[in-house]
C-alpha cells in the first residue's frame, strides 16, 4: 500500500520534512516513490509547499494520506 507521509531531514533540532509518496512497509526516512512537497515547522509561520496535482494523482491511484499530512493539506487547499 502506498502512503503519503512525512520524511524527516535537516539538522539536529532543526527539523524539515518532505511530503512523500512511499510504500507503507518502508522506514520513515527510507525509500520513497515521489516527493510531493515540503514542510518547515521552524519558520514563523510554518512553511508548507505542496504540489496539489501530484497529491491528487496519488490519491486517485489509491494512496492513503497520513493524519499529519491531511492536517497540513487542509491549510494549503
Amino acid at each position: 500500500m502506498v502512503k503519503i507521509r512525512l520524511q524527516r531531514f535537516g539538522a539536529h533540532k532543526a527539523p524539515k520534512y518532505r511530503i512523500v509518496a512511499a510504500d507503507s512497509r518502508s522506514p520513515r526516512d527510507g525509500k520513497f516513490l515521489e516527493i510531493l512537497g515540503s514542510y518547515i515547522p521552524t519558520t514563523e509561520p510554518a512553511t508548507v509547499v505542496v504540489d496539489v496535482e501530484k497529491v491528487n494523482a496519488w490519491v486517485a491511484k489509491g494512496a492513503q494520506v497520513s493524519d499529519t499530512v491531511k492536517r497540513l493539506l487542509k491549510n494549503v487547499k
